[in-house]
């Protein structure tokens, strides 16, 4: 079981939504460290305010463009002189852009897989030589529900998650082949309810995740150990069903049944920014 006691965590995108959350449950549960990267500058007092006051906690943040090799390479330095090593790290950042494919623009393909994806490569191969040299580590990647099965008006960002899934999955198996102490949980959830999916209609039976929920059961799945964390229930039955159904059949209980293939005919999202 991994703790997260007297350990330092890294989460991106960590400056609102469930990053934000999750920052809150390290701290209580007593993390020596706890890092933010994000896009939008933010200081540790904005984020927090007088909730944590007095805790012993270190709270660093640091305005960073994941999608950006270079500027993830010096944060990474920084950071090292700051904290010697990471020993948890929580790849979060992501955007979401909806829409028709041949919609969207190519600054808007570039920059979803930029950040969606190669961010978290970025991050990680950034920090994991030093991680290696700890006693310990994980690494938290937060995937979706999306990169599990096809979804109209979200194939980037379906792209994305993908890619996500498995790069992260791969990284796994290299990690334990090498025999390195360094475990990685991947994340699948459906719909969150943040204004990151504003708009969106659940399939049926597949309530939207409320954030502050779904955020302990990452903390709690590391702690775990988890490889794979998939919520709500329905999600767990998604690769079951794609494995077993022709194709066709497959759209049809996925599209007419549940409707997931509408699921974004209303989203409006938040205003597109990186997170």
């Amino acid at each position: 079981m991994s703790s997260f006691k007297n350990k330092n965590v890294l989460i991106t995108g960590g400056a609102s939504g469930i990053g934000l959350l999750m920052a809150k449950e390290c701290i209580r549960e007593q993390a020596a460290a706890v890092a933010i990267w994000d896009i939008n500058e933010s200081t540790a007092d904005k984020l927090f305010g007088d909730e944590f006051a007095g805790s012993p906690t270190q709270l660093i943040t640091k305005q960073v463009d994941i999608s950006k090799a270079e500027q993830v390479t010096e944060a990474g330095k920084q950071l090292a002189g700051a904290l010697s090593a990471v020993d948890i790290l929580i790849n979060n950042a992501g955007i979401v852009v909806g829409g028709p494919f041949e919609q969207l623009s190519h600054e808007q393909i570039r920059q979803t897989v930029a950040i969606n994806l190669l961010g978290a490569m970025h991050v990680t191969r950034t920090l994991l030589p030093d991680m290696r040299r700890q006693p310990s580590g994980h690494i938290v990647n937060i995937a979706s529900a999306a990169g599990l099965m096809p979804n109209p008006g979200m194939a980037v960002y379906a792209a994305s998650k993908w890619g996500m899934i498995g790069w992260s999955e791969s990284l796994r198996l290299e990690l334990e082949e090498q025999q390195a102490d360094i475990r990685v949980t991947t994340v699948e959830p459906s719909y969150i309810d943040t204004g990151m999916f504003a708009g969106v209609r659940p399939p049926r039976l597949t309530p939207l995740l409320d954030p502050g929920d779904i955020a302990h059961r990452i903390i709690r799945a590391v702690k775990d150990n988890r490889i794979i964390l998939r919520a709500p229930f329905m999600v767990r039955l998604v690769p079951f069903l794609r494995g077993i159904l022709p194709a066709r059949a497959f759209d049809y209980v996925a599209g007419k049944l549940f409707r997931v293939y509408h699921s974004m005919d209303t989203f409006t999202g938040r205003t597109q920014k990186k997170l």
